[in-house]
């Protein structure tokens, strides 16, 4: 494989970068490559010849996306579209990411790869377009779902809670939104799971978690247990701590499709330790 990965200096781009290493994967930021410019997508992909093309890069900022819907929308929905086609004329394999937030939470049971999406907010108004415009323009690709994701290279709840934990005694977390905490390195090692075993794997929608289903109370309660951190935590409801955008209740993500990622606790470990 020949890899050219987007979003290279991101939370998970840092961590796919590291990943394939041994391949030597060439990685773009917006430095040096807007993804929204569809020239400068076209000549980057003319200039590397990639067979792989991975894009991390994101608008991730969800409340702010209520505010900036037309920005998220171009990045995380637009520019997908530029990618694909270019990948597709390159003959290029491309892998994208989407979110827990292309669904509504309303379904205590959780969401397969293959059921109906219903966002309810901007940020993931924005990433279903970015799986319209994969879904139209390519032919050849894998697309994540992931969820609650936390690594070394960005803001993350994992950072922030430690963070807390050193300047007060007690945090309030919310104890009524359910889903899957993910380390992006685990994200990452997915992805190379499937592009090497493709032939096994087709094409099309993949979730890539760490089991099981927890909530932000108890993986908060999780991380200072950890980290041996010494605060009270409070657990409290979503109506309790409003933001701009409206959470899902239940965004549990299943993966029935590949074999199942490690225990959320076990990543969160490796990922403290680490």
């Amino acid at each position: 494989m020949k890899l050219l990965i987007f979003g290279a200096k991101g939370m998970l781009g840092t961590d796919l970068m590291e990943v394939f290493s041994d391949l030597s994967p060439i990685g773009r930021d917006q430095s040096n490559c807007d993804i929204t410019n569809e020239l400068q997508v076209r000549r980057t992909l003319e200039e590397v010849k990639p067979t792989v093309v991975i894009n991390a890069a994101a608008y991730t900022n969800v409340d702010g996306a209520e505010s900036e819907e037309a920005l998220a929308t171009q990045i995380n929905g637009e520019a997908v579209g530029i990618l694909a086609r270019a990948a597709k004329k390159a003959k290029a394999v491309l892998v994208h990411y989407s979110t827990d937030y292309v669904f509504d939470g309303a379904r205590k049971e959780g969401y397969r790869e293959d059921d109906p999406v219903h966002p309810i907010g901007a940020y993931g108004r924005s990433k279903v377009e970015g799986e319209r415009q994969l879904a139209l323009n390519s032919d050849a690709y894998y697309l994540l779902r992931t969820s609650w994701l936390y690594g070394k290279n960005g803001k993350n709840f994992v950072d922030t809670m430690l963070r807390l934990a050193r300047e007060k005694s007690e945090i309030r977390v919310v104890n009524d939104q359910h889903g899957k905490s993910t380390w992006t390195k685990d994200v990452a090692l997915a992805t190379r799971f499937l592009l090497e075993h493709a032939n096994h794997y087709p094409y099309g929608i993949y979730h890539a978690v760490n089991e099981e289903e927890t909530t932000w109370y108890a993986f908060a309660c999780e991380i200072f247990s950890l980290s041996k951190s010494a605060v009270t935590v409070t657990p409290i409801q979503t109506k309790d701590y409003p933001t701009p955008t409206k959470r899902p209740a239940t965004s549990s993500l299943h993966n029935t499709k590949m074999p199942p990622l490690r225990s959320w606790q076990k990543a969160l470990c490796a990922y403290l330790t680490e």
